[in-house]
């Protein structure tokens, strides 16, 4: 886990280009590492199933089977689809300290993991709805 993003990214873009292919609120939070407000975004309540994959570079992220209701208003997860897929960053923003993870092929931040999970991983992954895209079984790409 580091203070600072991995770098070089696989995949880097100005900040116009990012601005140009997201929807503000995607733009806001995966860019800006804002938040959207908790049970507003797409995927607090969807269960099909499938993979979900960041919106700003298409990497698969989550799977379906991991997702579970935490009760916040977030996607929750107990871990990504590959370790090595998520970068782990010390967030001492707004007075706390938490994880923040982000994306490691584009740097998109998704949010933040926790040590409050409730299955055998004891993590949580609180993740934003606009950081996420998705992908149904029948169309999941393979990685």
């Amino acid at each position: 886990m580091s203070d600072k993003p991995a770098s070089p990214r696989k995949i880097a873009k100005p900040e116009s280009a990012w601005r140009e292919q997201l929807e503000p609120m995607a733009f806001e939070v995966t860019r800006h590492a804002a938040t959207e407000r908790a049970f507003s975004g797409k995927f607090w309540d969807h269960w099909e199933n499938g993979v979900y994959k960041c919106v700003c570079c298409g990497a698969p992220l989550f799977e379906s089977a991991t997702k579970f209701d935490a009760g916040c208003g977030w996607p929750s997860y107990d871990r990504a689809l590959r370790a090595e897929l998520i970068e782990r960053v010390v967030d001492r923003s707004h007075g706390m300290t938490r994880v923040e993870v982000r994306c490691m092929d584009c740097g998109a931040h998704l949010g933040h993991v926790f040590d409050d999970g409730p299955t055998a991983t004891g993590e949580r992954y609180c993740i934003n709805s606009a950081s996420l895209d998705f992908a149904p079984q029948a169309q999941t790409p393979s990685r």
